[in-house]
Order: C-alpha cells, then sequence, then structure tokens
C-alpha cells in the first residue's frame, strides 16, 4: 500500500506540474518530502527519487535536506512561517515626499540627518534620494540630475567659491 500511494502522489505532482503552467506550489513540495520522511527515507534518497521523477523541477539536495532537518526537529508544518515585522524597505510615495520637502527646505542636509528626522535607515534614505527623487550631492548641495550644462557650471563654480 505504502508503494502504491508513494506513486500516486508522485504522479500528482508530476501531473501538476505538465505543460508550461507549474501549478505545484511550495506546499505540496513540502508535503511530498515529509511523506517520504515519514516512510524513514534519507535525504538523499528522497532526492535521487524526486529527481527521478521530476527531472529539473525537483528541489535541489540542501531544500530537502533543510526540511528534513525541520521536521526531525518536530516542526512537522509545511506551511510557510509568517514572517511578522518591518518590511524591508519602507519606500512609500509619503516617505519620498517627506524627505523630498526636507530636502528642499535645507539643500545641505546629511542623509544620515534625514534618516535620524524620519526613522529609517541612511541606507534607503540614499536609495529614495538618488533614484526616487533623481538628485545627487553637489559639493554640499542636494540638487536634480537633470541641470543643464549651464547649471552644472554654474554649481559648480559657486561650489568651489564657498
Amino acid at each position: 500500500m505504502c508503494h502504491i500511494a508513494r506513486l500516486s502522489l508522485l504522479h500528482k505532482l508530476k501531473v501538476s506540474m505538465s505543460g508550461n503552467a507549474r501549478n505545484f506550489n511550495n506546499m505540496e513540495m513540502r508535503a511530498v518530502i515529509k511523506f517520504f520522511f515519514l516512510q524513514g527515507k534519507a535525504p538523499k534518497e528522497i532526492h535521487t527519487i524526486l529527481t527521478e521523477t521530476l527531472g529539473e523541477h525537483a528541489p535541489s539536495y540542501a531544500t530537502i535536506k533543510n526540511w528534513v532537518a525541520k521536521f526531525i526537529c518536530g516542526g512537522f508544518s509545511t506551511r510557510d512561517a509568517s514572517h511578522p515585522g518591518r518590511p524591508k524597505t519602507v519606500t512609500n510615495p509619503e516617505i519620498i515626499d517627506e524627505i523630498h520637502e526636507v530636502i528642499l527646505e535645507d539643500c545641505r542636509i546629511f542623509a544620515k540627518s534625514i534618516a535620524e528626522q524620519l526613522g529609517i535607515s541612511r541606507v534607503r534614505v540614499g536609495s529614495i534620494i538618488h533614484e526616487d527623487s533623481d538628485m545627487w550631492k553637489l559639493s554640499t548641495k542636494w540638487v536634480l540630475k537633470c541641470l543643464n550644462v549651464d547649471h552644472k557650471c554654474q554649481w559648480c563654480q559657486s561650489s568651489e567659491q564657498l
């Protein structure tokens, strides 16, 4: 019966992956890995079986080994863990506008000061200034990148005089 169940699971997984759509998800793949783990298979054996069945769509050996390690430690859930907390990036239109207003008020302000003032990372502030606001630092002032040659010459001359 176990052999038939194994073949059935692999067949369902292979059918769901056929065509260009690849309609399987990570939970299904983890369920198959968990099934083989509960049968007492080693990660290498699981990888071999999945590679024979799925070919290039099989998960890597490292992925299988990591999931088996989680199952050994008692984490039998095949679902993704929730990731609470602050998002990696805080770039939204409001933050971009706030940074732009701060720079317009004082074009000699440092990115570090803006970061401390708004409570976001200095790297993120720099990214927003350069990528989203299209500004660059000329001498000690933040200026728009779209200056023509005459404007750039004037800025360079005035910064040299300062």
